[in-house]
């Protein structure tokens, strides 16, 4: 194969045909190019005669969503290839197994998840997933312990830190998420009826603080290797299994933010519920369906790092002083709170948004759950500091959706 270029659908055929190990010689493969949204070609292999298939995807040096004029690396290729390595080894089976990476074409081979449905989509459908809170919990608490300081040793870390500079990826955060939404910018797209709560965005000196706040931890704390963008478009489920996928986005930063992310999604999925269900008693359902999941994933992961802590601590200091242990959960609770803060705010107001708001049929009910959410994001980014419960997260949601 020759130097970087996209791949053509044959191609990607042609190099499945060479993963022995799930396709047989002279096997039958057609491929389909299905999309990941704004950064890469994926392409779907599959087998005529065994329907076994592969997934191939491969980074862009542009994103799509803006043209050629946004150049990306290549290189984060490499960066979702090893995290999903790294990623497969410490929670073992909830992350697609990995075939192959290319370097030279910036390409990742990678187990097919036909048989599971993307998460964002799921929830739209009011599925429910009785595995999700668990399954993502241990993700989280096993990725972030044994990635952090508490669990590796911390010159390794240091090392492997290294490896995950992503300054690219990391800039698109840094703007569309710390920036962005808090002042006038092209990257900026929301319906012209929130134009007043886009206003409040921008003029909220409170709100710019802990926004400040928040941002300076993204942009200095490396606390343990994250996903970096940890929404339920990133997660395939079915109610026994789930995987998460994606993690170009990889770097070292601060626990909460994975945490929050997955939390800020539930939650916006719970403003939509005014479309997404057909009626009050049905939405209240399934609404408290999703508010218990989001309280299950916090508690579930605090109840699991505090064991890893207990029984694998490398740093002797932190394994022998309780009261640290403490103030760190605590102060990582908080982190957790404002990052689904920020998050919540960006996805209606910032340049990418999310489905179970978007594609609301009604106008006027579309606004409401955009107004909702906003009132959601801004509550928990202005009181993180203060929060010392993850109910006050369940409170403020509650009296949003009154």
């Amino acid at each position: 194969m020759s130097a970087y270029h996209p791949l053509t659908e044959q191609e990607a055929i042609d190099i499945a045909s060479q993963i022995e190990e799930v396709f047989p010689r002279g096997a039958r493969l057609s491929s389909r190019e299905i999309g990941d949204g704004n950064l890469n070609l994926v392409f779907h292999i599959t087998d005529g005669d065994s329907g076994r298939g592969l997934i191939l995807k491969q980074a862009l040096p542009y994103a799509k969503v803006v043209g050629e004029s946004w150049p990306l690396t290549l290189d984060r290729a490499r960066i979702e290839s090893e995290a999903l390595v790294i990623q497969q080894r410490l929670a073992p089976g909830l992350v697609p197994k990995v075939y192959r990476y290319d370097a030279e074409l910036a390409l990742t081979v990678m187990e097919d998840l036909s048989d599971h449905v993307i998460m964002r989509r799921g929830l739209m459908e009011l599925g429910r997933y009785p595995r999700f809170a668990n399954d993502i919990s241990t993700f989280l608490a096993n990725t972030l312990f044994y990635t952090s300081d508490l669990g590796m040793n911390q010159q390794q870390k240091k090392i492997q830190a290294g490896r995950f500079i992503n300054p690219e990826l990391c800039k698109i955060t840094e703007d569309l998420i710390f920036d962005d939404p808090y002042t006038v910018s092209a990257n900026n797209n929301y319906d012209e009826a929130i134009e007043d709560e886009a206003e409040a965005l921008r003029t909220d000196s409170g709100l710019h603080l802990e926004v400040a706040l928040l941002r300076e931890k993204f942009l200095t704390q490396g606390q343990a290797l994250l996903h970096g963008d940890l929404h339920t478009g990133s997660i395939f489920v079915t109610p026994e299994s789930t995987k998460v996928i994606d993690p170009e986005f990889a770097y070292y930063g601060p626990m909460g933010y994975d945490i929050g992310a997955v939390i800020a999604n539930l939650l916006l999925n719970a403003a939509g519920q005014s479309y997404w269900s057909k009626d009050q008693a049905a939405r209240a359902d399934y609404r408290a369906y999703l508010l218990e999941t989001a309280q299950d994933v916090w508690t579930g992961f605090e109840t699991k790092f505090r064991a890893l802590w207990n029984e694998a601590c490398v740093d002797r200091l932190a394994k022998t002083t309780a009261a640290y242990q403490d103030d760190y959960m605590r102060r990582l609770l908080q982190d957790t709170i404002g990052y689904a803060g920020a998050k919540m705010v960006r996805r209606i107001v910032g340049l990418a948004h999310v489905a179970d708001i978007d594609k609301i049929g009604d106008a006027a009910v579309r606004e409401a759950a955009q107004r909702a959410s906003l009132r959601i994001g801004t509550a928990l980014i202005k009181n993180n500091r203060r929060v010392a419960s993850f109910g006050e997260v369940l409170n403020i949601a509650a009296t949003a959706f009154k």
